[in-house]
């Protein structure tokens, strides 16, 4: 497998990089984390609409630029590099996946253009009330009712709930198998519709508590057939993992390069501090951990666009290794910085948080170990942790 970048590739990156590095200063970032909508609207129309890169990964018959997860996570890296505040995630790496692989042909040719022009944004309900992960943990749950169906229950940590225009709720439910998974697009202001704003860690992604009671869904609503969205979800989630893992390696890339331009120039007994042993060896440490992390994101995103068939498994040792990298790092980056890293004014503890977030949204690293060892063959007597 090919792992270096060609010439449109680096374009993309370097491009991206020199965007983010002009529109998501630090100064930014702290304002829009104090705003209602919680993101910068302007950041996202400038990236989204002027720039194109909403449609980076859809198809060119919808709008797109028919380009695929490598350069999606080119984007994602650079975006984890400035830790960007924006619905992207959400709404590119998460709901548009999933309408391309559940929806219809006229449901993919009603969203995503829409999408692709960055004119509509999307939330995805697919966590259990406490975030569990996995979707057997969903307690969300569809029936039919006349000629409808209604959607009762509770989703938790839902990305951008509190802005988007609409969501994508997946459900159990409405065949009477257990396993069956359905996939509704409610309004966000729909009659029985509660968002209830959650306090995170990571000020820079909202999250939200959504509550069902007893939504009124037509049958156009559903994306694609009832009761059969459990594949195109799962393969969604671990697209959007994918995603997550290359985002994760930039949060760890950039806290590596904060910290070593800090220690160079931070003297301590007439020294830089960066001149002593046990300095150099964690952040020989960081390096090691941020290299790694990036073949493993780098690995994933190919898989994902070149041998589909193994895309769980990469996608879980990606999320558990990168996840892991991004919290270590930022970690070591506090402490490295010493005092100033655990004030408000640094921004050492916003890297910390993304790192902390990342590694838990979409299942964490145990859970993803878990996961692989169950794909491969090994653990068959094991209980899944929840998270």
């Amino acid at each position: 497998m090919q792992f270096a970048l060609s010439d449109e590739q680096e374009m993309i990156r370097d491009a991206a990089r020199a965007f983010f590095s002009e529109h998501a200063s630090s100064e930014r970032l702290r304002a829009v984390i104090d705003s209602p909508a919680g993101y910068d609207p302007d950041l996202w129309h400038r990236l989204a609409s002027e720039a194109g890169w909403a449609g980076i990964a859809i198809a060119e018959r919808h709008g797109g630029s028919g380009l695929g997860m490598v350069e999606l996570a080119l984007l994602q890296h650079e975006q984890g590099r400035r830790l960007v505040a924006s619905p992207f995630f959400s709404t590119v790496c998460l709901a548009a996946p999933l309408i391309a692989l559940a929806g219809t042909e006229s449901q993919q040719a009603d969203w995503l253009p829409r999408i692709a022009a960055g004119s509509t944004q999307l939330a995805v309900a697919c966590a259990s009330a406490h975030g569990a992960a996995g979707l057997g943990a969903l307690t969300t749950r569809i029936r039919s009712r006349g000629d409808g169906y209604t959607l009762s229950g509770e989703a938790g940590f839902v990305i951008q709930a509190q802005t988007c225009d609409a969501l994508l709720v997946a459900a159990q439910g409405p065949q009477d198998d257990a396993g069956s998974l359905t996939v509704a697009v409610v309004e966000r202001g729909a009659a029985g519709v509660t968002i209830e704003p959650l306090t995170m860690l990571d000020l820079t992604r909202p999250m939200a508590r959504i509550t069902f009671s007893e939504v009124a869904i037509g049958r156009e609503q559903l994306l694609g057939e009832p009761g059969r969205a459990r594949e195109p979800l799962e393969r969604a989630l671990d697209l959007a993992r994918v995603a997550l893992a290359a985002e994760a390696v930039g949060v760890a890339e950039a806290v590596l390069e904060l910290t070593t331009a800090y220690v160079k120039d931070r003297v301590q007994f007439g020294r830089p501090v960066g001149s002593f042993q046990a300095v150099k060896h964690r952040l020989a440490d960081m390096m090691v951990e941020v290299e790694a992390a990036r073949s493993a994101s780098w690995y994933a995103a190919c898989v994902a666009d070149e041998r589909s068939d193994e895309l769980p498994e990469a996608a879980s040792i990606a999320k558990s290794a990168c996840g892991d990298a991004a919290f270590s790092c930022a970690a070591n980056a506090i402490q490295l910085h010493g005092g100033i890293g655990f004030t408000w004014e640094h921004d050492a503890h916003f890297y910390f948080k993304r790192a902390r977030a990342i590694s838990t949204l979409l299942g964490s690293p145990s859970w993803h170990r878990e996961r692989l060892a169950g794909l491969i063959g090994l653990g068959a007597g094991a209980t899944a942790p929840a998270w």
